[in-house]
């Protein structure tokens, strides 16, 4: 399966090194872009490929899981025989490249809103099993190395296979807009769900019929226990097509100079005003909401929110200091997907350090300065 999975030009220098002489080596593993060490799905599969080979591989991790890493600063070295290394490289690369970006994002996510609760939603973004758990695996370590530093981070997610990286035993989340449409009102959505699930907490989508206020209500007068007991949420997911109920960019503005006009009297760039007055989830559409639910008595409703919540919209919603209970998102999933190739470079032949030039930087720390095998 590894020879059929990765470059033709590793096997056929792992048959070239065992027919000429097989040498020990160490690779250097490294970015060209910062990210948070996110390391263990490749480190499982590097250990398990060398006990079923019977060979010893020797592991320097140079930055823990969770710690921060600097664009071109190895993450981790490792060493053995070429022959047993030469074709791991391409499925090795795989498996930390994009867990790695996706580590750094949630992490930046969480720390740009530390007191909101965030939910993985990334299963339906992702291409396959493997990619999912990689995934869900990357939003946790990117969100404990948030929690560290004071934010709540992911409380869960949204599949049962994955719930255990978020210390879980099943996937959090109540109805997609489908089940709305089934039942024909939202309210009746809502009904449907807490008969069938009376012990769980209610979060309920508003946007379907484009009523979101009206709906939220309508939901909140029919469940009052529910909502003064804090077990009632609004789920807003209003298409990025249109405002929320009862908002233009005009009354957009006005809610924001009612919360947080300091949020939209400095220079914003096309997309923070969108973020902060356009359509869609939009601070103004939660702030819009949350005068709603207060002024209809119903303070301990919570709000969650989703709709493309990534770096730059959770920057833009601290700044408005929106109150959103939870961000569910599966935007920690790299945009950019040439910025998570990782890349392994040998830096070690049998100990001479030699490496292409220009990759100098790789060469270990504290040894004797030497450029491709020669004294510096």
């Amino acid at each position: 399966m590894i020879a059929a999975r990765t470059d033709s030009y590793f096997n056929r220098t792992k048959a070239i090194v065992q027919r000429f002489g097989d040498a020990r080596v160490t690779y250097a593993v490294f970015l060209r872009r910062p990210v948070v060490s996110a390391p263990r799905l490749m480190l499982d599969w590097l250990r398990a490929v060398a006990t079923a080979r019977g060979v010893a591989i020797d592991i320097e991790l140079m930055h823990e899981e969770g710690q921060w890493v600097g664009a071109g600063d190895p993450l981790l070295y490792v060493t053995g025989s070429f022959v047993a290394l030469a074709d791991l490289e391409t499925i090795l690369l795989q498996k930390l490249g994009a867990a790695c970006v996706a580590a750094h994002n949630a992490y930046q996510m969480c720390l740009e809103l530390p007191g909101v609760a965030f939910l993985a939603m990334e299963a339906r973004h992702c291409a396959g099993a493997e990619m999912q758990e990689m995934m869900a695996y990357a939003a946790a370590v990117g969100s404990r190395a948030a929690q560290k530093e004071g934010a709540r981070g992911f409380i869960g997610n949204a599949n049962d296979a994955t719930a255990h990286w978020f210390g879980q035993d099943a996937g959090r989340g109540t109805m997609p807009h489908a089940l709305i449409g089934y039942a024909g009102s939202t309210v009746r959505a809502a009904e449907m769900f807490h008969e069938a699930f009376p012990a769980e907490a209610l979060t309920v989508l508003v946007d379907y019929f484009g009523r979101e206020v009206t709906d939220g209500l309508a939901v909140a007068r029919r469940f009052p226990e529910l909502a003064a007991e804090g077990r009632l949420a609004m789920r807003l997911d209003t298409h990025g097509g249109r405002f929320l109920e009862g908002l233009d960019p005009a009354e957009s503005y006005a809610v924001l100079e009612r919360h947080a006009p300091g949020a939209i009297r400095r220079y914003r760039s096309e997309t923070e005003l969108r973020h902060l007055v356009g359509t869609g989830v939009s601070a103004a559409a939660v702030w819009r909401m949350r005068e709603a639910l207060d002024e209809a008595g119903f303070p301990r409703v919570r709000i969650v929110v989703s709709s493309g919540f990534g770096v730059g919209k959770c920057r833009v919603m601290h700044e408005a200091k929106a109150p959103i209970d939870v961000v569910g998102t599966g935007s920690f999933i790299p945009d950019v997907w040439s910025e998570t190739y990782a890349t392994a470079d040998i830096v070690d032949y049998d100990g001479a350090a030699r490496v292409k030039v220009g990759r100098e930087f790789l060469l270990r720390h504290g040894e004797a300065r030497r450029k491709n095998g020669a004294p510096a």
